[in-house]
């Protein structure tokens, strides 16, 4: 059985990992990283929302590089670090991941949390 859970990490750790998800979709945090003049690097910040088994998640846990937001129906507000980092994509102070996650759908779309 999958999940899917919020992050916080580079993109050069997605890219460690990319191939334990069965589905991930990011987005950079600096806006102008990977703008068409630039490709984004591999210490990129990015949230990504990744579909994996329980034991993915459990790995990533224990993984300094990956930041794990609280689940979006928590109603738990966002670490200070994960706002500020968000704030560019207008996730104010006291946001939840379900929050965060709506602002950054403007952008990319398969990033908000939806229930099947």
């Amino acid at each position: 059985m999958t999940g899917k859970s919020y992050y916080i990490t580079t993109l050069g750790e997605w890219q460690r990992h990319a191939a334990r998800f069965a589905n991930s979709h990011f987005i950079a945090l600096d806006p102008r990283a990977g703008d068409e003049n630039t490709p984004p690097e591999a210490a990129a910040k990015i949230l990504v929302l990744i579909e994996a088994d329980e034991g993915v998640h459990l790995s990533l846990e224990g993984e300094p590089a990956f930041q794990a937001l609280p689940h979006p129906l928590a109603q738990k507000p966002i670490s200070d670090a994960a706002q500020s980092a968000l704030a560019p994509h207008g996730v104010a102070p006291g946001a939840t991941t379900f929050d965060a996650a709506e602002a950054v759908a403007r952008v990319h779309p398969l990033l908000r949390h939806r229930v099947f």
